[in-house]
């Protein structure tokens, strides 16, 4: 099969096309013919070496995909050879097939193309374990998202605004800005220009919001604290501000705050699939509906994956960046 390969760790142009032998199965997998796979920022990382694969997974980049069943034993999935789905991955999505356990496949939701489903795993999962599992978003809180133009930032932008959430964004230019606004975001706040903490603190009249979704970490983490309500959550789920942080820990006894923090890659099969039973039964009857929308800023086909990646660094896109198989 056609595949990307990271030929050795650095810039765009180490993602070449190769040739693999089409995946193996393990029990309780399937295979799928991808017909498309998203961009993500672990990608990146793994490409420049920040991001070990973890033992047993693929090398070939690649978190999410959508294509059709094409073999395995589906047993009590719900599933059956030749039905449609999107997938979360350990990797491997950069390639015309992929293996993955059923457990961790979602069906297209109806109305939706490939490229969009493509878009939907890493993202959902993502948000839904942090923001509605870890960090327990209740009806009626409030959430500031951190980069929320970003892939995970529209998804948690709109999974907020759909629950009845007061929702706040953070973005690096007033278009950004504005575009987190018209996906649900009450202000959208440019980072490069307004004080997130102080922009929070105004709009809830001093109180600050009850969970942070934060990418930054490092010196974000002082200020977030600063912008907390009572009881509040800060989840961290990336750390491209840095991995260190000076902290007031009285703050964090007095308003009895918690930071808190994950990675999914890793986690367990039995993990992943109990967030897609939640994701199947809360959120894809919003996607089919059309109160949340997939927002995929742009397409290249799978040979040009150096291209989707420089795009991916470069910040200029809103959403999500996805490969065509």
């Amino acid at each position: 099969m056609r595949a990307i390969e990271i030929s050795r760790f650095g810039d765009p142009d180490v993602l070449v096309p190769g040739e693999r032998p089409t995946p193996l199965l393990n029990v309780g997998e399937v295979l799928i013919r991808v017909a498309a796979a998203g961009i993500n920022r672990p990608d990146v990382l793994q490409r420049t070496g920040n991001y070990p694969v973890p033992p047993g997974a693929s090398d070939i980049p690649g978190l999410e995909i959508a294509g059709t069943i094409v073999a395995g034993n589906t047993g009590d999935s719900g599933f059956a050879i030749g039905d449609r789905v999107c997938a979360l991955l350990q990797g491997g999505g950069y390639a015309e097939f992929c293996a993955v356990p059923a457990a961790q496949c979602l069906p297209v939701p109806k109305g939706l193309s490939d490229v969009e489903a493509a878009s939907l795993p890493e993202t959902f999962f993502t948000v839904w374990s942090n923001v509605f599992d870890r960090a327990r978003l209740a009806p009626g809180e409030s959430l500031l998202v951190q980069g929320g133009t970003s892939g995970i930032g529209v998804t948690a932008i709109q999974l907020a605004k759909a629950f009845g959430n007061r929702v706040f964004a953070t973005a690096g230019s007033e278009d950004k800005a504005r575009a987190c606004e018209a996906l649900g975001a009450e202000r959208g706040i440019n980072y490069r220009s307004e004080d997130f903490t102080a922009v929070v603190r105004e709009l809830t009249a001093g109180r600050g919001v009850d969970v942070i979704l934060d990418m930054v970490a490092g010196n974000y983490v002082p200020r977030e604290l600063n912008c907390l309500a009572e009881d509040g959550r800060l989840v961290l789920i990336a750390l491209l501000g840095g991995s260190r942080a000076e902290i007031n820990l009285a703050q964090v006894l007095m308003r009895r705050l918690t930071v808190t923090g994950s990675t999914l890659r890793p986690r367990p099969v039995a993990f992943k699939a109990a967030i897609a039973a939640q994701l199947r039964e809360r959120v894809w009857p919003l996607l089919e509906s059309g109160a949340i929308k997939p927002v995929v800023f742009r397409t290249f086909p799978l040979e040009q994956a150096a291209d989707a990646h420089r795009l991916m660094e470069s910040g200029t896109h809103i959403g999500k960046i996805v490969l065509t198989v």
